[in-house]
């Protein structure tokens, strides 16, 4: 009889603690750094490390994802199991955490890296960029967005860019305009689906109340924020508030049924571009309005 049942309680052989977790953890954490320092891992034609972005930078941001902000997944089943597809996503939040919590609920909920299409400022730092390479993301560009959806990857972009992610809280879930719907355009040469995804919970995380405008164009950032606690409470105030999250995937919008010429063509491309814009607004609205306070009773 085990010491547990002599106590009169029963725990389930799975619930039961195991010695052999901590050694073995160990010995896999001691096989990643042999790995690594022996350059016995692979990368892609990008400089995507699935085993350093799965085992180090997800698992780093995962209890933010899961006990911070709550994330809630809505619809996954929308996002295709395989093959090429184009996750086009709303941005907000001063600060983009919304790109991590979408890449981490792709991998972790539906199974599937993502591939984000970030801006140029994100490849001019040093260290930033070398990471964005390492974690699967790549320069907002026609050939590099062509190259990775035809070779049948989960595409991600943030069409807002900076105009989305730095709009004051007052505009808050209210979509930028699209830019000039070069998306669109590679994803019908792809001949691949747009899955249009509304992410609400980020605007709340950062309320953006003003901008120190001088001190931004001398950094060379486009924009830097004011905030209720930053930069009042200094380093404390980067600390994002808790908000519930919820991300939504929208039923898949074709594009195969145009022929590849169409990218090319400005009256199709803004057509595709206006429609994809209005179905993420909607998503939004509805969806803001399913999640409820943003900062719920029990916090």
């Amino acid at each position: 009889m085990s010491v547990a049942e002599q106590e009169g309680r029963v725990i389930p052989i799975s619930a039961a603690p195991s010695y052999s977790e901590e050694p073995d953890r160990l010995a896999r954490m001691l096989a990643f750094l042999r790995r690594r320092i022996e350059g016995d891992y692979e990368v892609d034609e990008f400089g995507y490390d699935p085993e350093l972005t799965d085992k180090v930078v997800l698992e780093l941001i995962r209890p933010l994802y899961a006990e911070w902000f709550r994330v809630e997944t809505v619809e996954l089943k929308n996002v295709p199991d395989e093959g090429g597809a184009l996750v086009v996503a709303n941005h907000s939040g001063t600060l983009p955490l919304d790109a991590l919590m979408l890449q981490l609920a792709l991998h972790d909920e539906a199974g599937r890296p993502l591939r984000l299409l970030g801006a140029d400022l994100v490849y001019q730092l040093p260290v930033l960029s070398h990471l964005a390479r390492k974690t699967g993301h790549t320069l907002a560009c026609r050939e590099d967005a062509d190259r990775l959806m035809r070779k049948g990857e989960l595409v991600g972009v943030f069409p807002e860019g900076y105009k989305g992610v730095g709009k004051p809280f007052s505009e808050r879930y209210k979509l930028q305009r699209f830019g000039r719907g070069g998306f669109v355009a590679s994803a019908i040469r792809a001949g691949v689906p747009i899955v249009p995804t509304a992410i609400v919970g980020a605007e709340e995380i950062y309320p953006k109340i003003g901008d120190l405008k001088s001190l931004a164009r001398l950094l060379g950032l486009p924009y830097l924020p004011i905030t209720p606690f930053f930069p009042l409470l200094g380093p404390l105030g980067l600390v994002p508030l808790p908000s519930k999250w919820m991300i939504e995937f929208g039923e898949p919008i074709r594009t195969d049924e145009y022929d590849p010429s169409a990218a090319d063509d400005p009256m199709v491309v803004f057509n595709l571009t206006d429609h994809v814009r209005e179905v993420i607004q909607q998503m939004l609205n509805e969806l803001r309005l399913r999640r409820g306070h943003a900062f719920p009773p029990f916090l």
